[in-house]
């Protein structure tokens, strides 16, 4: 019986978004050995992305490929489905429909290939290789231009009986409350937490009290981002913006703390650079809306993933899942 040297074997990591694809070889300590990026949005068709993609990663594959054993492909991408490894009606994808990604890129890369949606694939990146590692049970929020989630249970990734458990970031917040840009519902976590909620927010804020730092920027200026730079000159309106964020999330965690009874709750994206201005109200609000059995018991923390490597990581420990 041969021994299996861990140093040898790598993963190529996938990170499928709107605009931009991210991949990476990644190796057991998760470690990125070698990385790249090419646009999403230039193929109007899956085959020729994979194609491209293909032509981008097969210099990286060559260059590691004489010392290192390739164990699969890991892709992070909207809309998978882990189950059947497709993607399934992307609204921000430029190929429609269901298309059968994994089978596609085994077909190319001969490797094996596993998919699923990248708030799951962040999770699992988070046990593998951040602050995660070592717990079985906890919950990953990804704060970015939208909300997304992977909840981990007794060390496995839950996916529900179609593959697509997990999407907190839609979970209903306020009754008949703003209406999100793109699904129509009213009230979701994301139309509030997101970046994008921020901004409406902020512009919402700043247009009632004419004193606040945020009428200095433009309106297409108004971002996370400058409510972030008015926020640290301590203008109240700015604060506001994040006090109250962080009131609809902390409210929303202390629903899923109570579904799920994780050890920590993970925060990732851009949305978390605000640091305690949004971290602080969201655990009072968490808290204060748990039954006294849960209070004081789940950690609320920011991910150890460096944010530029992260979604490659993530997408690599779908490899290597048990």
């Amino acid at each position: 019986m041969s021994l299996i040297d861990l140093s040898k074997q790598v993963a190529l990591g996938v990170d499928i978004g709107g605009t931009n694809t991210k991949f990476g070889i990644v190796n057991h300590r998760g470690e990125v050995l070698d990385k790249g990026n090419l646009r999403t949005d230039e193929y109007d068709k899956v085959e020729d992305f994979i194609d491209a993609l293909y032509n981008h990663v097969q210099p990286l594959m060559e260059k590691h490929g004489a010392e290192k054993h390739f164990d699969g492909i890991g892709v992070g991408a909207p809309n998978a489905n882990y189950y059947k490894g497709t993607i399934e009606l992307a609204p921000n994808l430029p190929w429609k429909g269901v298309i059968p990604f994994a089978e596609l890129m085994t077909a190319k890369f001969n490797l094996r290939c596993t998919v699923t949606n990248d708030a799951n694939a962040a999770a699992l990146g988070e046990m593998l290789f951040g602050a995660a590692r070592g717990m079985k049970d906890f919950i990953m929020i990804t704060l970015g231009t939208g909300v997304g989630s992977g909840i981990i249970a007794n060390g496995s990734l839950i996916y529900g009986h179609d593959g697509f458990a997990g999407e907190l970031g839609h979970t209903i917040v306020k009754p008949g409350g703003r209406k999100h840009w793109s699904t129509g519902s009213e009230g979701s976590l994301e139309a509030y937490a997101s970046a994008t909620g921020i901004t409406i927010t902020a512009k919402k804020m700043r247009a009632e009290f004419p004193e606040s730092m945020l009428n200095q920027y433009p309106e297409d200026a108004i971002n996370s981002k400058t409510v972030y730079e008015c926020a640290i000159k301590e203008d109240p309106i700015a604060i506001e913006v994040f006090r109250y964020t962080g009131q609809k999330l902390g409210e929303a965690l202390a629903n899923f703390v109570m579904f799920s009874s994780p050890e920590a709750i993970l925060l990732f994206g851009g949305v978390i650079k605000a640091g305690d201005f949004i971290l602080k109200p969201a655990k009072l609000h968490m808290e204060r809306n748990l039954l006294p059995i849960f209070r004081n018991k789940v950690k609320l923390v920011f991910s150890e993933l460096d944010e530029a490597d992260a979604a490659i990581l993530g997408a690599s420990a779908l490899v290597w899942e048990k």
